[in-house]
């Protein structure tokens, strides 16, 4: 008789050891490809019935290479390895027609927290960080559509692209997933500091077209000028379109040192921004 409660005490304390152990961290990232897949398959969703957004970005890129790419082929002001010109840019619009989706990523996560999904999010078991992956590589998905139609646009216009798979593998799961990556974080971690939809929108526009045009998209490094060259080389952008160009056009690139560095800009924007979560939350 005096035996009979011993059972239910272990069970008690057993129960209130586990709710006082902290969950081990492998547990959350158990649910990262989830997390991932959904958020995918949740941009993908909006592309299938909203097209609309996939037609108005294209126009940009096309007037890029339609009237850009052509006429500076016909001036051959711009030394290119002789490579016709809209060739040697066609990497590059792809980069850049990426790098304009993923860099105002983070006012869908302003809005969310306006909406109170933010809140919600933060209280499952995922942490930060698998949240902000998942956000970062939904952006590559999107970035991706672009710059598909990107090179659909290209090849009409006769552009000498590879068609081998694993090389458009490359493009698609390393370089354009990566690159987005970087930018969305980098939106992100950007809206954890402003706090605001229109001071993000103010900053996304301030630093575009430094990014865009402090980089080799338009131009190699050998025309820039001294203090232009140093800016590209600390600029993922120009890793990104070193790599694009080597993968899609077999020009000489750098592919290991470009993977290398989208990796770690990914990594680090992911840190940053899963950082500043909260502060979005408060």
């Amino acid at each position: 008789m005096s035996e009979a409660p011993a059972a239910p005490q272990a069970a008690s304390a057993d129960g209130i050891g586990l709710l006082l152990q902290a969950p081990r961290p492998r547990a959350g990232w158990r649910l990262l490809p989830a997390r991932v897949g959904a958020m995918c398959a949740v941009e993908l969703q909006k592309l299938r019935h909203d097209r609309t957004e996939l037609y108005t970005r294209a126009v940009q890129p096309a007037l890029w290479l339609l009237i850009f790419g052509q006429t500076f082929t016909r001036i051959k002001a711009i030394p290119t390895d002789g490579i016709p010109y809209i060739d040697y840019l066609a990497p590059g619009i792809i980069a850049q027609s990426a790098m304009f989706i993923a860099i105002f990523y983070g006012i869908q996560i302003i809005w969310e927290r306006d909406a109170g999904i933010l809140n919600k999010l933060l209280v499952t078991p995922t942490p930060r960080s698998a949240l902000i992956t998942g956000k970062a590589f939904a952006a590559g998905v999107k970035s991706l559509v672009q710059a598909v139609v990107v090179v659909l646009i290209a090849a009409v216009l006769g552009v000498a692209l590879t068609w081998n798979p694993l090389k458009l593998l490359g493009v698609a799961a390393v370089v354009v997933v990566l690159g987005s990556a970087f930018f969305s974080c980098l939106s992100m971690t950007i809206a954890g500091i402003v706090l605001s939809r229109d001071r993000l929108m103010g900053f996304g526009q301030a630093i575009t077209m430094p990014l865009f045009f402090g980089s080799n998209a338009l131009y190699p490094l050998s025309v820039m000028p001294g203090w232009l060259q140093a800016v590209s080389k600390v600029n993922p952008l120009s890793y990104q379109v070193d790599a694009l160009r080597g993968l899609l056009l077999g020009t000489p690139a750098h592919l290991a040192p470009d993977f290398a560095v989208l990796l770690v800009a990914a990594a680090l924007g992911i840190a940053a921004a899963s950082s500043l979560l909260g502060r979005l939350a408060r």
